[in-house]
């Protein structure tokens, strides 16, 4: 007998339990009826027309996804849309659709800590914990042996898979670094953090310029750290291995699989 997307549902929110998401949060089923039979779950960090149809192709009943499609309000799901498309894509195809977001940041193999593992950081504790203190937002940890800024961007650089945008540093290529901040997906939300700022270098994605500039320029004054800024899709898409070894024990009749399908929004850059 097949698990059911309500079985499913059943273990991801013993993986990533929703009360762990933020409250702006839209986690959880999407689309589908909890009793149908799910074989097969496709993983994937962006429900885009291209990953609902790769998950079709492969013959998967749940997609399963970092982002929330509908995190934002929408007025329509028409087809001439594409939040329609991918949900009119789905639906035919009897492939339900699923969320694990901030749920899934804050665990203890959520995103930021697959990236701060990936990087080999020691003793690794939350930026911003929760109650209970092995959850919560972001990691810092140290490395083994103290490395450059550039070194370690060129570690990340080989870490990750490539995007256009690539990997953008603010500070000296050759400071010392070992105490490491990471954020999967955007985290300028947490530059001001204590964790954060005494952090040799703070790791994460969409560093905006205003927020960006004041803690460079904090940091020039007062101390604080240098700022990597990487791919939001590549630093979140890192986990999905981690969350399909995860399925696959909690449901040892599913097959899972995971899209290397690149979603980030960037094609090419030019370098000046």
């Amino acid at each position: 007998m097949h698990s059911t997307v309500a079985d499913v549902m059943t273990a991801v929110e013993a993986l990533w339990p929703r009360g762990g998401a933020e409250s702006w949060d839209a986690p959880g089923l999407l689309a589908g009826d909890p009793a149908a039979p799910v074989d097969r779950i496709h993983l994937a960090v962006d429900a885009v027309p291209d990953t609902a149809s790769e998950a079709i192709e492969l013959g998967a009943k749940l997609l399963l996804v970092h982002h929330p499609l509908l995190l934002r309000g929408v007025t329509s799901v028409a087809e001439d849309r594409y939040k329609g498309t991918v949900l009119s894509r789905l639906i035919k195809a009897d492939c339900a659709l699923l969320a694990a977001h901030t749920n899934a940041d804050v665990v203890e193999t959520g995103t930021s800590a697959v990236l701060g593992e990936k990087l080999g950081l020691l003793g690794m504790r939350p930026i911003v914990p929760a109650s209970d203190a092995a959850l919560g937002l972001g990691r810092v940890g140290h490395l083994p042996e103290p490395t450059t800024l550039g070194r370690l961007a060129r570690i990340l650089a080989d870490i990750l898979p490539p995007t256009a945008s690539g990997v953008r540093v603010s500070g000296e290529y050759d400071t010392p670094v070992q105490t490491i901040a990471v954020c999967g997906g955007a985290g300028d939300g947490l530059l001001a953090e204590p964790a954060v700022l005494g952090a040799d270098v703070y790791v994460t994605s969409d560093l905006r310029h205003h927020p960006a500039s004041e803690s460079r320029e904090n940091s020039r004054l007062l101390g604080g750290p240098a700022l990597v800024d990487v791919s939001h899709w590549a630093s979140e898409w890192l986990w999905l291995d981690t969350a399909a070894a995860e399925l696959r024990e909690a449901l040892p009749d599913v097959t899972v699989t995971v899209s290397e399908l690149r979603t980030d929004p960037w094609d090419f850059a030019i370098v000046q």
